[in-house]
């Protein structure tokens, strides 16, 4: 074999050396570090995770826009969908509902543009200083130790004892005056059940509309629906497009429902997809809408 025949196999061997050397340099010896990192580059499952981090927060503070800036980090196309949508996954996945209700409530809060549960004023007290001046007695050397010490280390004000008595202040901070949740123990009662026969619509879908006693949708209810095969939980709210107060729930035709609302409200039995009809006499599987108020 002449010389010039073997320089492309040299070139090519360098080659894979160059390769090689490039790639242990960059995966073992200065491997790249991420610092500072945006959030929009995060892996989907770190993503949930810091919408959690975010809800959490939120429902802390109370702080929306602080909250809406913080879910702008993660560069997402719909960040109420995203929210909504990671809460049905973790609904399905059996996750506590109290870690999925904050994700639904910030959802609704952003799909409105305001604070729908309004942070509790808590009382504060204040305190006036006192103070104590110790009156030269003939009974001062029977003091414990430490108030001897304490004497002669912090200078003190003599022949008089003065005592300011402690007041507590509370300051009342207005705060909003909606507040779409309900109160404790208002039941809410089924005032509508109406009969859905749209065809092209999704065949055995349950509607629910929840509505306090001013007629406005409320979020983050929870409600059960039950059958001989076992039931479901979920709350209103994860499709905010559709209404605040707004879930629906998938039922199998010849099966028995019933529904109700954890928190108040009776047991609505006997809930089944109706039978309907199109133009053409073609029987198909409708749908419910049942509406509950709060009386």
């Amino acid at each position: 074999m002449r010389p010039s025949s073997r320089i492309p196999i040299y070139i090519f061997v360098a080659l894979l050396i160059g390769l090689g050397l490039g790639l242990a340099y960059s995966w073992i010896i200065s491997p790249v570090t991420y610092v500072d990192a945006n959030p929009a580059i995060l892996r989907s499952d770190f993503k949930d995770q810091y919408r959690v981090v975010i809800a959490a927060s939120y429902a802390s503070t109370h702080d929306l826009p602080r909250a809406r800036a913080r879910l702008e980090l993660l560069s997402d196309t719909d960040p109420i969908g995203e929210l909504s949508a990671q809460a049905q996954r973790m609904v399905a996945a059996g996750e506590p509902l109290e870690n999925v209700q904050p994700l639904a409530q910030l959802a609704t809060d952003l799909q409105q543009g305001f604070v729908s549960i309004p942070s509790t004023s808590t009382p504060f007290t204040n305190t006036n200083v006192i103070n104590t001046q110790i009156v030269d007695t003939p009974f001062q050397e029977s003091l414990p130790t430490e108030t001897q010490i304490i004497e002669e280390t912090t200078p003190l004000p003599t022949l008089s004892f003065e005592q300011t008595p402690l007041v507590p202040v509370t300051t009342n901070t207005p705060r909003p005056t909606f507040t779409p949740i309900p109160a404790p123990g208002a039941p809410f009662t089924l005032v509508g059940q109406d009969t859905i026969c749209e065809p092209g619509t999704q065949s055995g879908l349950l509607q629910f509309i929840l509505m306090d006693s001013r007629r406005r949708q409320v979020a983050g209810l929870e409600i059960i629906v039950t059958w001989s095969q076992g039931e479901d939980h979920f709350f209103t709210g994860f499709k905010p497009e559709l209404g605040n107060g707004y879930a629906d729930f998938v039922m199998e035709p010849d099966t028995i429902y019933s529904v109700r609302v954890v928190g108040g409200g009776a047991l609505v039995p006997n809930i089944s997809a109706p039978s309907c009809t199109d133009p053409n006499g073609v029987k198909y599987t409708g749908g419910l809408l049942l509406t509950f108020q709060q009386p």
